[in-house]
């Protein structure tokens, strides 16, 4: 598939079935998004799988967004290895982590399953409640899964502003 197609194939998916993800499926998203360039290479992003039967209950002690997937992806950096901008501190691991979500994305529409970036939580309770290091700084939740049957893009999804919106000389 052209990427052109695949960017247009993707959308943000709310609704799950419940069929099972199968390991190989799992393992084949996770590799596409260790390919994703990070600053210096230091590939600092994280990426964390939370299943089972406690999954929705940790990720809705952190978001109200509750769309019942199988599973849950949570996109994190490591501030303790990611790279620093000499001029400012600012922490290239943010970068790394949504380079990374963004390959990982892409790869989750290409396998037929659906996501969409939940970016509203509170990543202090999110850390908590999932027990994570101190310095793996979530940045966005992927709920994973099948579509359900009766879902599809939304009405706005192929609504994008012209190209002199976004590009300026």
């Amino acid at each position: 598939m052209e990427f052109k197609e695949l960017a247009k194939k993707r959308y943000s998916c709310r609704k799950f079935s419940d069929r099972e993800i199968s390991q190989d499926i799992l393992d084949h998203l996770l590799d596409v998004q260790r390919l994703a360039p990070t600053a210096c290479n230091l590939q600092s992003q994280r990426i964390y799988i939370v299943d089972g039967k406690d999954a929705e209950d940790t990720i809705l002690k952190a978001t109200r967004y509750n769309f019942k997937p199988p599973m849950y992806l949570v996109v994190c950096y490591d501030r303790e290895s990611s790279w620093k901008r000499s001029y400012d501190a600012y922490e290239g691991g943010q970068m790394d982590a949504v380079i990374a979500a963004c390959h990982l994305d892409f790869a989750i529409a290409e396998a037929g399953l659906g996501t969409c970036w939940i970016g509203e939580f509170d990543p202090k309770a999110l850390q908590k409640t999932m027990n994570l290091p101190e310095h793996h700084i979530p940045m966005v939740i992927f709920p994973l899964g099948y579509p359900k049957e009766d879902t599809g893009p939304s009405r706005q999804h192929t609504d994008r502003k012209p190209l002199e919106h976004t590009v300026r000389d």
